[in-house]
């Protein structure tokens, strides 16, 4: 059974929400996770890559988390020019179903409970302030009073809007994706697929992500101002599919939508956290979010514990701590990524390939992400500046 108080409530089991109880419950704070579905990890939603650096923060690198190890990228132009160059550090296509549910299990063993098919459809409050969570488990109301609450409930979080935080999103800053996972293809292991191109993903992008030698995550992202003009993404993506792979069976489907926005503002409030895509933390340039969803659970888990461990109130203003930490370790770069989308989004095929042209005169030896970047906005001075931070740490 749900106990009925606790220190802290965590709403939702992804990296964000068990990275964040992992950390509260090593420092000796009672933790519950609250997952709605019923198993952790499932459904998957996101292309499942992250980097090899950005792993090791958390965790050694585990091989049973790992589908494919990636060395190399490719970006394929409207017009199909390649581009391909190795990555200074690789990435990993992940199986999240395994990934999700050893952190979750990791979360555990530190001393955190877990529910899954617990539905929170609503908070507690005295006097303004969040005192706990009320919903359904195993279709059975529960109430919960706590401390402090972590709304680690995804894209536009219902925990947040409820707490009083805007969550909610503009068209431009959330694409609407879709994933499948197919099989019987023959694509490379060791090589992310990126095209950018408004035939197959308007205000977007579409990747390729191997799972080994015959399978791939093969998804899309396109913009929202697209998407109300009643272009699918499931349209685009069985077109792309049926062109590219016309031989592939089609696994799994996944559906979602992925914030591209600045983050939350603001992150906190009294009794409440946001934690990973509630929070809006996703990179907006690309997508990815569980490694910066991650990283802002622990920062969260950090300031939480060192409030509640002195039997202080968390208000607002002792929270807040947690938004200026993660300003400072990653919401610079998030405001540049911001700055980045908005430009690179805008560019037509024709502008696209003129870019791809440039760069497939440049050696191997001297392709980069940063070069990429570089030649593509070297007409904005502004944004070159933010790319040279961007790739420099300054």
């Amino acid at each position: 059974m749900i106990p009925q108080q606790t220190d802290i409530v965590v709403v939702g089991g992804g990296p964000a929400g068990s990275t964040f109880a992992l950390h509260a419950a090593q420092s000796g704070l009672d933790v519950i996770i609250l997952e709605k579905d019923r198993d952790i990890g499932v459904p998957v939603r996101c292309g499942e890559a992250v980097s090899d650096a950005g792993l090791r923060i958390f965790h050694e690198p585990d091989s049973r988390w790992i589908r494919s190890t990636i060395d190399r990228m490719r970006m394929i132009a409207p017009d199909e020019t390649i581009i391909e160059f190795p990555l200074k550090e690789i990435g990993y296509i992940l199986d999240r179903r395994i990934f999700d549910l050893d952190l979750a299990r990791f979360a555990a063993e530190a001393g955190a409970r877990v529910f899954t098919k617990t539905y929170v459809h609503g908070l507690l409050f005295r006097d303004d302030f969040v005192t706990g969570v009320r919903g359904l488990y195993l279709n059975e109301p529960f109430e919960v009073q706590a401390k402090l609450v972590i709304g680690a409930d995804g894209v536009e979080s219902r925990v947040g809007r409820w707490a009083g935080i805007r969550t909610q999103l503009k068209l431009k800053d959330i694409e609407s994706g879709l994933q499948k996972t197919v099989s019987g293809i023959d694509v490379s292991s060791n090589i992310f697929d990126f095209y950018l191109s408004t035939h197959w993903a308007p205000g977007g992008y579409l990747w390729v992500f191997p799972k080994g030698k015959h399978m791939a995550n093969i998804g899309l992202a396109i913009n929202g101002t697209e998407a109300k003009k009643g272009r699918s993404a499931r349209s685009f993506l069985e077109a792309f599919i049926a062109d590219k792979y016309p031989q592939g069976s089609v696994l799994s489907t996944v559906a979602g939508g992925v914030p591209v926005a600045r983050t939350v503002v603001p992150m906190v409030t009294d009794g409440l956290m946001l934690v990973g895509d509630a929070a809006h933390t996703v990179n907006p340039l690309t997508g990815g979010g569980i490694i910066s969803g991650m990283r802002s659970g622990l920062l969260a888990a950090e300031t939480a514990s060192k409030i509640l461990i002195a039997n202080e109130n968390p208000t607002r203003d002792r929270l807040n701590s947690y938004s200026k930490a993660w300003a400072s370790v990653g919401g610079k770069n998030h405001e540049r990524l911001y700055r980045l989308k908005e430009s690179i989004y805008r560019f037509k095929d024709d502008e696209l390939n003129a870019i791809a042209h440039r760069l497939s005169a440049v050696p191997e030896s001297d392709l980069s992400l940063f070069k990429i970047f570089s030649t593509a906005l070297r007409a904005k001075p502004s944004l070159l500046i933010d790319v040279a931070r961007l790739f420099t740490g300054i």
